[in-house]
C-alpha cells in the first residue's frame, strides 16, 4: 500500500518575501551582537510543557528543538530527525540526527525521545495533544525510533515543531521527569531552566523581569544568524513599549498598537513590519456547568440554550469592532479557521449582527430583561484584547446583558481559564492558532468534547460537547487527502458553529512588529518568534 503524507504549501505573499529575505539577509556576520526583544506579556516558564501558548512555545523554541521544524514558507523540514519513513499507515519511523548534545553535554538518543513522549504525556503537560496517548514508541537503536499507532494520522508530524526533546538524564536528575501544571504553588526545576539542543542557551529567567539566552556556539546546524545574545523583557504598556523602540532601548517588540503605527514608520530608525495572521479570535460559553458561575442565574446555566448563546452571536457587531478597533485591520471570520488554511471557507458566512433578534431569543429563552455575567478577557495577549471585550461589554448592554469585564494579564488568565486552574470562567475571549495549519487541530483542541487523559478538548474552557462532531473530527483524520478531510470538517463547521452556535467567531487580527531598521527578522503567519533567524547590522 503506498502512503504518501502531503503538507500544506501556505501559499502567503508575506511568505515569499520573507523567504527571499532569508536568502538574503540571514548570512551570518562577524561582529557579536545582542538582541532586545520585547513582548506585551511575560514568559511565564521556560518548560514548553507546561502551556500551549504560541508566545511561550515560539521563544521557549530557541532552547528547545524538535524532531521537525517549519520554515520560513511554512513547509516542514528535518530537524533531530533527518528524515522519517511511513512504513505504513499505523508504522511511522523515524532516523534520529547523530553528534547532537544537549547544552550541558548529554548525547542526543532515542532514549530521549522516548522519554520526552512519556513527558508530554504526563498529568502536568499542557501538550499532551502532540502525540496519541494510545501509541507506542519503540528504540529500534540509538537513533532511530518507531511510532506505532492504533489508527491512521497523516498529520501525525505537523505540530512537531513545538513539541521539544528533553534529556531524559538531566530530567530525571533535577526532579523533571514529569511536566508541571501552570498553576503549581512553586515553580518547577524546568519552569526556571533548561536544557535544550537548539541554537541558544538559556542563561537566567526572572519570571516578568527578563529572559536571557546566549548563542550555542556547539549547535549541530549552521547558524543564519549573527547575534551572541538576546534579552527578552515583558513591557505591558503599549505606550513605553513604542517608545522603546523609537529610541532605541529595544530592537524588536510586538505588537505595535494600530494607532502607533504611522508614527512608527515615520521614524527613521525604525519599522512596522505587518502581515497577515492564522490565529483566529473568538468568545467561548460556559456549556457544562449545571448553574453558570459569576453570573447573576441562580439553578441553571443560561449557556446551556442554544438561544442564548445564538443572541450573543447576533448582539456582537464584529464588522464594527473591525472598524473602530481593529481599525480595518482584521479579517471577519465566520469559522475557527483562517480562509487559507481550509478549502470550504467561503461556504460559511457569519450569523447576520442584529439586536432585535437577539432580544427576542433572549425572551424566548426565559431572559427578556438579560442577565449578568463575568467576561474574562486577557489584556496583554492579542491585539487590542481588552479593547475588543469592552466592545462586546457595550454591544451585549443593548440587548440587556450586563456584562462584568474581568481584564487581567495572561499569566492570571491562562492559569484560571487552563485546566490546571478548573476552567474558571463563564465568557471569555481566546485565540487560537493552528499550529499544524488545518482544521483538525481546532477540533483536537478548542471543539472537541474534553477528555482529561488525552487532551482532546483540553483548551475547550466552555467545554461544548458534541459527539457526532467529534466523529466527523477522527473520520476526517482516517482520510489520506485533503479533500477528504475538508469535506467532514464542513460537516463539523456547520454542526459547531451553526447548529449549535457552541462558539462565537470574530476575526483573525494583523500581525504588527515594531523592528528597528537595522535589525532583520522573518515574520511567519503564526507569529512565532524565531530568534535563530535574526540578523543585526
Amino acid at each position: 500500500m503506498s502512503w504518501s503524507l502531503k503538507v500544506r504549501t501556505f501559499a502567503v505573499a508575506a511568505i515569499c518575501a520573507a523567504t527571499a529575505i532569508l536568502a538574503v539577509a540571514l548570512a551570518p556576520g562577524a561582529e557579536a551582537k545582542t538582541l532586545r526583544f520585547a513582548f506585551q506579556g511575560e514568559l511565564k516558564s521556560v518548560d514548553p510543557y507546561q502551556i500551549n501558548e504560541s508566545f511561550s512555545l515560539s521563544v521557549n523554541g530557541a532552547v528547545y528543538e524538535g524532531l521537525v521544524r517549519r520554515g520560513p514558507d511554512m513547509k516542514i523540514q528535518p530537524c533531530l530527525a533527518t528524515s522519517w519513513d511511513v512504513l505504513d499507515p499505523l508504522h511511522w519511523r523515524f532516523h534520529l540526527r547523530k553528534g547532537v548534545k544537549f547544552h550541558e553535554g548529554q548525547d542526543f538518543t532515542a532514549d530521549d525521545v522516548i522519554f520526552s513522549a512519556r513527558r508530554v504525556l504526563s498529568a502536568g503537560s499542557d501538550l499532551k495533544g502532540r502525540i496519541p496517548a494510545d501509541a507506542r514508541i519503540v528504540k529500534v537503536d540509538d537513533y532511530t525510533v518507531d511510532f506505532l499507532l492504533k489508527s491512521p494520522n497523516p498529520l501525525l508530524i505537523n505540530e512537531w515543531e513545538s513539541w521539544g526533546m528533553f534529556s531524559k538524564s538531566w530530567s530525571e536528575a533535577h526532579g523533571a521527569a514529569e511536566a508541571t501544571a501552570m498553576n503549581a504553588t512553586t515553580p518547577p526545576y524546568a519552569g526556571l531552566h533548561a536544557n535544550g539542543t537548539g541554537p541558544f542557551i538559556l542563561v537566567s529567567h526572572e519570571p516578568g523581569v527578563k529572559t536571557v539566552w546566549r548563542k550555542n556556539p556547539n549547535w549541530w546546524d549552521t547558524p543564519k544568524h549573527n547575534i551572541d545574545d538576546v534579552v527578552f523583557t515583558p513591557i505591558p504598556n503599549a505606550a513605553t513599549r513604542v517608545a522603546a523602540l523609537l529610541s532605541g532601548e529595544i530592537d524588536w517588540m510586538d505588537p505595535v498598537p494600530l494607532n502607533d503605527q504611522a508614527r512608527v514608520n515615520a521614524n527613521p530608525g525604525a519599522e512596522v513590519l505587518a502581515g497577515p495572521e492564522i490565529r483566529t479570535i473568538f468568545l467561548g460559553m460556559d456549556q457544562f456547568r449545571d448553574e453558570l458561575g459569576h453570573s447573576s442565574v441562580k439553578g441553571k446555566n443560561p449557556f446551556k440554550d442554544v438561544r442564548v448563546r445564538k443572541a450573543f452571536y447576533q448582539a456582537v457587531d464584529e464588522d464594527a469592532i473591525n472598524k473602530k478597533v481593529m481599525r480595518g485591520q482584521a479579517t471577519p471570520s465566520a469559522l475557527l479557521i483562517a480562509p487559507a488554511l481550509f478549502s470550504r471557507s467561503k461556504d460559511f458566512k457569519r450569523f447576520p449582527f442584529d439586536p432585535e433578534a437577539s432580544k427576542k431569543l433572549l425572551a424566548e429563552a426565559g431572559y427578556p430583561d438579560g442577565f449578568e455575567v463575568q467576561m474574562d478577557c486577557p489584556n496583554d495577549r492579542y491585539v487590542n484584547d481588552e479593547q475588543i471585550c469592552q466592545a462586546v461589554v457595550g454591544m451585549l448592554a443593548r440587548v440587556g446583558v450586563k456584562v462584568d469585564l474581568n481584564a487581567e494579564p495572561k499569566s492570571k488568565f491562562f492559569a484560571s481559564i487552563s485546566a490546571a486552574g478548573g476552567y474558571d470562567s463563564s465568557f471569555y475571549l481566546l485565540g487560537w492558532t493552528p499550529t499544524t495549519l488545518e482544521s483538525y487541530n481546532v477540533f483536537q483542541y478548542i471543539v472537541g468534547c474534553r477528555n482529561e487523559k488525552t487532551n482532546w478538548g483540553g483548551n475547550n474552557v466552555g467545554d461544548y460537547c458534541n459527539p457526532s462532531v467529534d466523529a466527523l473530527a477522527r473520520k476526517a483524520l482516517q482520510e489520506p487527502n485533503e479533500t477528504g478531510r475538508d469535506d467532514d470538517f464542513a460537516q463539523g463547521w456547520q454542526i459547531a458553529l451553526f447548529d449549535d452556535v457552541g462558539y462565537i467567531p470574530l476575526h483573525q487580527q494583523a500581525l504588527a512588529w515594531g523592528v528597528s531598521k537595522t535589525t532583520h527578522v522573518i515574520q511567519r503567519p503564526d507569529n512565532y518568534y524565531i530568534f535563530a533567524w535574526v540578523t543585526m547590522d
